[in-house]
């Protein structure tokens, strides 16, 4: 995954994001259609909220003095139609091999996705050549439930494992790579692919060389241009899909981010971005998973603050959502970390400690504290259905798309924001 950013901690270790504002461009040409830009998001937004409001049981629960009370007794439920989508923009499903419960909630809400991606794939390197594993992971009888029950595209998300050496130094071993992809699409009827590599080739230290971020860039397109030339299987006429995972760029732009430039050089081979605006904080610096301001300059970096460039980029932007959250340890015991919980753990801790939620404004994220049996203080922030609406309205106010990670960890009622 992409580097992690961290927030200075102070006080009880807690984080906050340095505040940001958006500036529009006051230029005289452009006035028009900056202004068409703002209140059409306003227009999407004031309806996204209507039309919530009047179809989902669990509106009157988006706020910020959630309890346990209401979330233990509410999270399971869900409106009665489930098919009906309240994002309109895209919105692309992650789901684990490891978490079974995603691929029952594929199936339940594939309505509310235009996107599913399970974690399937691995490109890697063996010796001299190149293998693509993972096949045994693909549940054809999923795949054809899947099929009958919505319109959601299947994008398995493949991993380039392979050492960059191998893959992009050679011509022939990057048509190798592309055409292992293609010819799984084909064979599998697959829709396209989500792919993830740059974090890796980051790892590996290659993006500081300039001829080699050319060549994982010239890969990246012309694998966009291979899919694009295949038709898809489940559309009449439209081509497989390639969307790509990124991370979110430093503020002061380093070689190894994937900046405003790459997003513009990709553009038009890729179909997607799957920004990946979580782990912002970590067991080191406990604090929140994505902080709404931090988001916030995420996507000034990459889209700007021109209405022409947000407008024509920003719909291929799928912001990250976290259906996780996390449970640190506030011990200063270095073996005491925390780390990740889903939704099962999350309702257990309510269970047994019957904590008082609170909202941070700074981050816009529900957290509370216990102490568990050794007597160690933990602060928990896991999403809840203000902190996922506010990031929905977030991404809508862009015209962007979302991504989720990954729809197994989360509760029931989160779809209803969907």
């Amino acid at each position: 995954m992409a580097k992690k950013r961290s927030a200075p901690s102070g006080g009880r270790r807690e984080n906050r994001a340095e505040s940001s504002s958006r500036r529009l461009n006051s230029a005289s040409g452009r006035r028009k259609l900056v202004a068409f830009f703002i209140v059409s998001s306003i227009i999407a937004i004031v309806t996204y909220r209507y039309r919530f409001r009047q179809s989902s049981p669990s509106q009157g629960l988006v706020t910020t003095h959630a309890n346990c009370q209401h979330i233990l007794a509410e999270n399971s439920k869900v409106s009665g139609n489930s098919s009906q989508r309240h994002y309109t923009y895209p919105v692309l499903g992650y789901i684990t091999p490891w978490n079974s419960r995603g691929y029952e909630l594929a199936k339940r809400f594939n309505s509310k996705f235009t996107h599913l991606s399970p974690i399937w794939y691995d490109l890697k390197s063996q010796q001299t050549s190149l293998v693509l594993e993972g096949r045994h992971n693909a549940d054809r009888g999923w795949i054809s439930e899947l099929k009958k029950a919505g319109e959601a595209l299947i994008l398995p998300r493949v991993v380039l494992e392979a050492s960059p050496a191998v893959l992009l130094g050679k011509e022939k071993q990057r048509n190798k790579a592309i055409n292992l992809i293609v010819t799984e699409c084909k064979e599998m009827g697959y829709d396209g692919i989500v792919l993830e590599s740059w974090s890796r080739w980051a790892a590996y230290g290659i993006l500081h060389d300039p001829s080699m971020r050319n060549l994982a860039l010239q890969f990246v397109k012309q694998l966009g241009d291979a899919l694009h030339s295949i038709s898809s299987e489940k559309i009449s006429g439209q081509q497989l899909q390639l969307v790509y995972v990124i991370g979110p760029p430093s503020e002061k732009l380093q070689e190894h981010d994937f900046g405003p430039k790459d997003l513009e050089t990709l553009s038009e081979a890729v179909d997607g971005f799957s920004l990946m605006t979580y782990d912002f904080s970590n067991p080191h610096n406990p604090g929140p998973n994505a902080p709404l301001k931090w988001i916030q300059i995420v996507l000034q970096l990459l889209l700007g603050t021109s209405g022409n460039r947000a407008q024509s980029l920003a719909p291929k932007i799928l912001l990250g959502i976290n259906f996780y959250g996390n449970d640190f340890s506030l011990s200063r015991d270095a073996d005491a970390g925390g780390g990740a919980i889903i939704g099962r753990d999350y309702l257990a801790l309510l269970e047994k400690h019957w904590p008082e939620l609170q909202w941070d404004k700074n981050s816009g994220e529900h957290f509370f504290f216990y102490t568990d049996d050794k007597d160690i203080r933990h602060v928990v922030f896991y999403p809840s259905l203000k902190s996922i609406s506010l990031r929905l309205e977030e991404a809508r106010s862009w015209g962007c798309g979302i991504s989720i990670w990954e729809i197994g960890q989360g509760l029931d009622y989160f779809f209803d924001l969907l």
